[in-house]
């Protein structure tokens, strides 16, 4: 095993000063096809889960020292959100400086794409947050919650964030929507994260939510005092937030006039979720039934994106693809090297955002 270890350019011995001294984590080399990658963890047993990749893998230990590794195949190009689990807690990876809130990390594959504008953070860094925020207590939805506004580069078209606490505490949109404004690669825009209260009732095909954002959530950013150009509305969102941006952009065309959308839950039909094969169902769900009747999209610019790893999401997310495009929309079609996973879809929402507002 010392030759693996060395293999992955540690020194010494595993365990020792020395070797915990120079250790740097996860660590790739190729193998076959795609990639070994090297996880080490520090104290007592554990396991590495990942975010929606893989299964745990178990931590084996090196003789009696306090170093325990696990050595995992990972195919080409894989971007991957993991944490450390225990029998009690888990732990974000103290060897990595990508973080994902407090508790995670995100491991790439050497020949993953880069993900520019998205700075890495540490598990014990704070993320910036926007200045401007308001509670938003709604009639149609019930229950109150805070939604914070920003206006990268002075504000323009509304960018909706669903899952935007997400987007507030794990990954810095903010920062990098304002490095993408400056840097020339999109237009200024304003950003309003929208938290969600239960996802699977808010985000399901249902109006109560895209009512909400029309008749009281845009008028209260309106009243903030943040420049914003509601005419102008993109819904960016992934998973059931993809699933809940596309329903918008078919039942609500006055409203919203782009859609981003990664990795949309394209198997949703109602009731699926209960099932113990969710995806099992009709190939499209509730959106291709819909986009079968043929509505009128020519007015509407949809980017998808869902991960090359996600083997069981892409006729789903094909078949609404091409549906969309038959209905008449403007569509872009890419694959972001990630499986079901927001640490894939972070540059596929800045790029695709840019080219809606194209």
């Amino acid at each position: 095993m010392e030759n693996t270890f060395a293999e992955f350019g540690l020194p010494g011995e595993p365990g020792s000063d020395e070797f915990w001294a120079a250790a740097r984590a996860p660590a790739s080399v190729p193998a076959g096809d795609g990639w070994a990658t090297l996880f080490l963890w520090r104290g007592s047993p554990a396991s590495v889960g990942f975010e929606s990749w893989s299964e745990p893998v178990p931590l084996r230990r090196w003789g009696d020292t306090d170093c325990w590794y696990a050595e995992v195949a990972m195919p080409a190009r894989l971007r991957v959100t993991y944490q450390f689990v225990t029998d009690d807690a888990a732990y974000a990876d103290p060897l990595n400086p990508a973080g994902a809130g407090g508790d995670r990390s995100i491991a790439a594959t050497p020949d993953a794409p880069a993900q520019p504008h998205w700075p890495a953070v540490g598990a014990e860094d704070v993320l910036p947050l926007p200045s401007t925020r308001f509670r938003w207590s709604s009639e149609r939805l019930g229950g109150r919650r805070t939604v914070r506004v920003h206006p990268a580069g002075g504000g323009g078209p509304v960018v909706l964030l669903l899952d935007g606490d997400d987007w507030l505490y794990l990954h810095p949109a903010m920062t990098a929507f304002d490095s993408a404004v400056a840097q020339g690669e999109m237009p200024a825009v304003t950003l309003v994260f929208l938290p969600a209260r239960v996802r699977e009732v808010e985000f399901a095909c249902r109006p109560e939510l895209w009512e909400a954002v029309r008749d009281e959530l845009l008028p209260l950013v309106a009243g903030s005092g943040v420049p914003a150009d509601p005419d102008r509305l993109v819904a960016a969102g992934q998973s059931l937030g993809g699933l809940s941006a596309m329903y918008a952009a078919l039942e609500f065309p006055e409203l919203v006039s782009g859609v981003a959308c990664q990795s949309g839950s394209f198997w949703w039909t109602p009731g699926a979720a209960d099932l113990a094969d969710p995806m099992g169902g009709p190939v499209g769900g509730a959106i291709a039934a819909r986009l079968r009747e043929r509505p009128n999209l020519s007015g509407l610019r949809v980017a998808f994106d869902v991960g090359e790893h996600e083997t069981r999401m892409l006729p789903h997310c094909e078949l609404v693809e091409t549906l969309a495009e038959q209905a008449g929309a403007t569509v872009r079609v890419s694959r972001s090297a990630s499986g079901h996973d927001r640490a894939g879809w972070r540059h596929a929402l800045l790029r695709d955002v840019a080219w809606v507002l194209r």
